[in-house]
This record gives structure tokens, C-alpha cells and sequence, in this order.
């Protein structure tokens, strides 16, 4: 019986989505709960499981094609007719390695788990599970990984496996390669330039001595920590903690434009600026004035998570009031970030750098970073920005104002 592959349920903020990778060819056998193909909408990529054992069919939609919510991609023959392809496959495999092959399929790890171990080259038998019953996670995926690139003599093998954004030329080579932009790139592309075009855009600087907050850091780190069933104690959650309290004295930074009206929201939903793979996303931490700093590190530690593994779903990315983004991770000393529409603005961190400061007729060595918040001129006053920035600066040099809810 054949059972048909359909996109996911888009939600009514993504119209449609783009078939990204088929991760099996017609013929090819399937296990139910296998990953089939990614489907790329404008936020995130969705990934479609198999919902049933059998032999992939026919793909009705290609890599590239746009497809609608519940459209058909191909479909499922149900049956037995898989078992022997495995079999197959190991066939011109060495003797001494059938039975950690047998192993490797009785292993039980997640879809995807199982597939960046195939990737990889991992046995999965080899790898203990830390999951639920023994389940083997992406994560023990990824720490069997990195353990075999470290091994001396499996990195020169595996140096050429991981594919790259972007295609590597040697000295000289001038071919040109050509590639489609996904539509996550596409996205965001469109929407900085719609940022630029449509509102009055300025930025402000400050800089903030972060003396206090690193030495509070560096004194309860360990007691948050176990305060706090392993949360870290990290600078972010500082950052948020001083821009909600910010965002409650400034509401208009807080608002957005809707046609002709101004919208004030009384909840601060900030969104937090994530590198992953795919590109920058911006997962949004709900009612974060009501959150202490634990809550706001666990927040943005699972999020980075799920960024890394892909598992960011589009409500969890939609919304927002407020955006900040850290360019110091990357070692950036000064930017000016975009302003996310239809957010009113945008705080910017960067990197903490020793610098010499004149403190009380006195030169010393300070940790200093810049701060950026580029806003809508449209909505915001210049002296209302200014204050906003200054207030951040002003509750980061005093952090005894937040509490630290250990």
C-alpha cells in the first residue's frame, strides 16, 4: 500500500516552503520515523519523517520546488520489501564487520542521531546513549565526532567529510561556482533591506564598564550554578535583565508602527540574536520582564540548542518587541545592527576589551565594551534613545539593582 509524503502544516505566517534536501532516493528503504526531506520555509527548516517501514516511491517534488501546506512530495510503498535492502547494502562489507553492522541498526537513537552518524561514518553501537532508555542523542552523535576528529589517525580520512557553506578554491582557480540562496538567506536578505527603506533608522553609542557585573559573575557563578540544576551564569542574561527594566521606563522602545497607529505592548517578548548553520535567527524569549536570570540563561541555552540542531520552531522564532544581538562573540568592537521590523529597535552588544579610563583624576585598566541601539527614528526621540542606552549603562555598572534569585 502506498503512503503518501505531505509537507508539514504551515502555519498562517509561511505561505509556502522549498523542498531543501531529499535525504533518500526512490528504491531506497525506509524505516518509520526516518528523516525523509527537509522542507526550508522563510524561518526554519521542517523536517518530514517517514511515517511508515517500507520503499521510498516516487518524489513528486524535487529539490528546489516550492510546495503549499499538506502538498504531496512522493510517497511510502508499505512492506516488507526493505528488510533485504539493508542486507544488500552491507553485502560487499567485510565479514568482521557484519556484526557491528547488525548492532548498528538494533541501536536505538533518534532520526537525527542516526543520520549524522551515517554521515560520519559512527557506529552507533559504539556510542553509549544518554537519552531516555538508553536512547542515543545528536548530541552523543556530535561527541563521537569530535573524539574521532581528535584521533590522529582518522582526521586525515574525515578532514574532506563536512561540507562547506561555502565552496574552497585553490590558489589561483578561476572557476566560479554558482549557487541558489536559501530561503532563510533570501528572507533575511529582504527584510534588512525593507528595514533600510521603510523607516528612519539612527544609532546611538554608549560603553559600559562591565567591572561589576564580571566580578558578580566571577563570585557566584558556581553557587548559581548549583543553585540552579546547572544553569550558567552568563553576561546575556544581565543584558536582558537591564534592557526589560529599560523597556518598562521607555515604552515607546518597546512599541512598534502599524499604519497610522502606534502599538504599546505591556510585555517585553525580547528576542536573542543566534549564529546557527542556516544563518542568524532571533528566538524570542516570552514575557522575559517576568523572568529571572535563570530563567533567561536556561531560555537562551535551549535555544542555542535547538538552533544548532535545527530544532527551532517558527512560533518560537515569531514575535517579538525587542531584539539583542552579541557581535562580541565573534570579537566585533563596534557595530550598528538593523533594526528587526516592526520592533522599534535593536540593543547591540560587543566584544569586552581592557582599556585604559580616566576614573576619579586617576588612569586604570577597565573592561569596556561598546553598546549599539540602532532604533526608528519615526517612533523614538533621539533624547528617548540616548536615556534608554544610558539607563542600560547605568543599571550593568550598578548589577546589585537585578536580582540574582540565589
Amino acid at each position: 500500500m502506498a503512503i503518501e509524503i505531505k509537507a508539514p502544516s504551515f502555519p498562517e505566517s509561511v505561505a509556502d516552503g522549498t523542498v531543501a534536501t531529499w535525504h533518500k532516493k526512490p528504491g531506497d528503504a525506509v524505516k518509520r520515523d526516518d528523516l525523509i526531506v527537509d522542507i526550508e520555509t522563510d524561518k526554519v527548516v521542517l523536517e518530514v519523517l517517514a511515517e511508515a517501514d517500507g520503499v521510498l516511491g516516487a518524489i513528486v517534488a524535487n529539490e528546489g520546488d516550492t510546495v503549499l501546506s499538506n502538498q504531496v512530495l512522493g510517497s511510502i510503498e508499505e512492506g516488507t520489501a526493505a528488510a533485504a535492502a539493508p542486507a544488500a547494502a552491507a553485502a560487499p562489507a567485510a565479514a568482521s564487520a557484519a556484526a557491528p553492522a547488525a548492532a548498528d541498526e538494533d541501536a536505538i537513537a533518534a532520526p537525527a542521531a542516526r543520520k549524522l552518524a551515517e554521515e560520519n561514518g559512527i557506529n552507533l553501537a559504539t556510542i553509549k546513549g544518554t537519552g531516555k532508555d538508553g536512547r542515543v542523542t545528536k548530541e552523543d552523535v556530535v561527541a563521537a565526532v569530535e573524539a574521532k576528529k581528535n584521533a590522529p589517525a582518522a582526521a586525515p580520512a574525515k578532514a574532506a567529510a563536512p561540507a562547506a557553506a561555502a565552496p574552497v578554491f585553490a590558489a589561483g582557480d578561476r572557476t566560479e561556482k554558482r549557487v541558489p540562496m536559501t530561503r532563510v538567506r533570501a528572507t533575511v536578505a529582504k527584510r534588512l533591506v525593507e528595514a533600510q527603506s521603510n523607516m528612519a533608522m539612527l544609532t546611538t553609542f554608549n560603553e559600559v564598564d562591565m567591572t561589576e557585573v564580571m566580578a558578580l559573575r566571577s563570585k557566584y557563578k558556581d553557587l548559581f550554578e548549583k543553585s540552579h540544576n546547572g544553569v550558567r551564569l552568563g553576561f546575556m542574561s544581565f543584558f536582558v535583565k537591564a534592557a526589560t527594566e529599560a523597556l518598562k521606563r521607555f515604552p515607546a522602545v518597546n512599541a512598534s508602527i502599524d499604519g497610522g497607529d502606534i502599538v504599546y505592548h505591556g510585555y517585553a517578548d525580547v528576542g536573542v540574536a543566534v549564529s546557527s548553520d542556516r544563518g542568524l535567527v532571533v528566538p524570542v524569549l516570552r514575557n522575559a520582564e517576568l523572568m529571572s536570570l535563570a530563567e533567561i540563561e536556561g531560555g537562551i541555552a535551549g535555544f542555542g540548542k535547538k538552533a544548532r540542531d535545527g530544532k527551532l520552531t517558527i512560533d518560537e522564532m515569531t514575535g517579538g518587541t525587542f531584539t539583542i544581538t552579541n557581535g562580541g562573540t565573534f570579537g566585533s568592537m563596534m557595530s550598528t545592527p538593523i533594526v528587526n521590523p516592526p520592533q522599534a529597535a535593536i540593543l547591540g552588544m560587543h566584544n569586552i576589551i581592557q582599556r585604559p579610563m580616566a576614573i576619579n583624576g586617576q588612569v586604570v585598566i577597565r573592561p569596556m565594551m561598546y553598546l549599539a541601539l540602532s532604533y526608528d527614528h519615526r517612533l523614538i526621540d533621539g533624547k528617548e534613545a540616548v536615556t534608554f542606552l544610558v539607563t542600560i549603562k547605568n543599571l550593568l555598572e550598578d548589577p546589585a539593582r537585578l536580582l540574582l534569585d540565589i
